[in-house]
């Protein structure tokens, strides 16, 4: 099949939804070749995928996850995520690991989906880990904790169990210097499927795709963002230049947006100073912010992010409102007694 898919890719023609559907079924397939799986992937890259096609892609793949079965109350709120595609290779402390405790400390439900290093020193799984706070809970303990504290950790390769026959081709298209259509897709598959996500990309023109892609998946409240600095772009809300921001609501359509944090009275920095390192220092870090120890750069950064996954969840009107809230929360002591609570928490 996949053979087949390569030539009309290279004539530029889109995957039907039949046909991704055919194509995800090769790639989870060990019998396939991981070099023909990579020829495939690779050309699709060079294609361009468009927003139906990741849309169709992350659907097909989400049906083979594994699932947790959340109670009716817990399903039934503004279930968020933030995270990041990452790749911007910026090297930046774990801000949106930072801002999903804020957020949980607000009492929004966080259902965070991530992995260990990949393109950074430290993942999200990482930093968690050197916290103390579980990464491995079952899926009954996942969603036992996502009830009773409000925040859990999904464990992308816990979760799905068929990319264990898509690692070694993407690991041949790295080899070979491509990207793939998996460079987008691992916010998009949270098994927990929250309507609610701030999503960041390294890249500005991906922002209104990926916005419509979620809303395909049916997403009720999106912002996907992407944050200028003198090096490239964040996958984050950027206090160094101006972020690229795409949004969507289910009952008022798409918005784009650039939004300059000096507006809100933050004052820029030097990317030198939202710099992380290991796992064991970001963790530093975060802990650091969150116990009230850090009020420079590194804090302002995620307050600005915290203050828009606030208002993804529907917790605050504004990111004005926001930033006073996220600011309260650290300031109060109320994000540090979270951090306590997720790191003691045993279900």
């Amino acid at each position: 099949m996949l053979h087949s898919l390569i030539a009309p890719l290279k004539d530029r023609a889109a995957l039907t939804q039949e046909q991704v559907r055919a194509a995800v079924v090769a790639l989870v397939d060990e019998s396939t070749s991981a070099d023909l799986k990579a020829d495939f992937l690779v050309a699709l890259s060079q294609k361009g995928e468009t927003a139906s096609e990741i849309a169709a892609f992350a659907s097909h793949l989400r049906d083979l996850a594994i699932r947790p079965e959340l109670d009716r109350e817990t399903a039934s709120r503004e279930i968020l995520d933030v995270c990041g595609t990452g790749g911007d290779k910026l090297n930046t402390f774990n801000i949106s690991t930072t801002v999903a405790i804020v957020a949980a400390s607000a009492e929004v439900t966080v259902a965070k989906h991530g992995n260990r290093a990949i393109t950074s020193q430290a993942g999200s799984a990482d930093v968690l880990d050197e916290l103390g706070i579980p990464t491995t809970f079952t899926p009954s303990q996942a969603a036992k904790s996502l009830s009773e504290v409000h925040f859990a950790f999904f464990f992308a390769p816990s979760y799905h169990p068929a990319f264990k026959h898509i690692g070694p081709c993407r690991k041949i298209c790295a080899e070979r210097g491509h990207r793939t259509i998996f460079n987008f897709l691992g916010p998009l598959l949270n098994p927990v499927r929250p309507r609610a996500q701030l999503l960041g990309v390294p890249r500005p023109e991906l922002c209104l795709p990926l916005a419509e892609v979620l809303r395909e998946l049916g997403s009720r409240r999106v912002m996907v963002v992407s944050g200028a600095t003198p090096n490239g772009h964040l996958d984050e809300l950027s206090i160094l230049g101006g972020s690229s921001i795409a949004e969507f609501y289910h009952d008022k359509g798409f918005h784009n947006s650039i939004l300059d944090a000096r507006d809100f009275g933050i004052q820029p920095c030097s990317l030198e100073e939202l710099r992380g390192g290991d796992r064991r220092e970001n963790a530093r870090i975060l802990t650091q912010i969150l116990a009230g120890e850090e009020r420079g750069a590194k804090l302002s950064a995620v307050l600005l992010n915290s203050a828009a996954a606030l208002f993804i969840a529907g917790k605050v009107k504004s990111l004005t409102e926001g930033l006073e809230f996220s600011d309260e929360l650290i300031r109060s002591g109320k994000a540090l007694k979270k951090l306590d609570q997720l790191i003691r928490f045993r279900p």
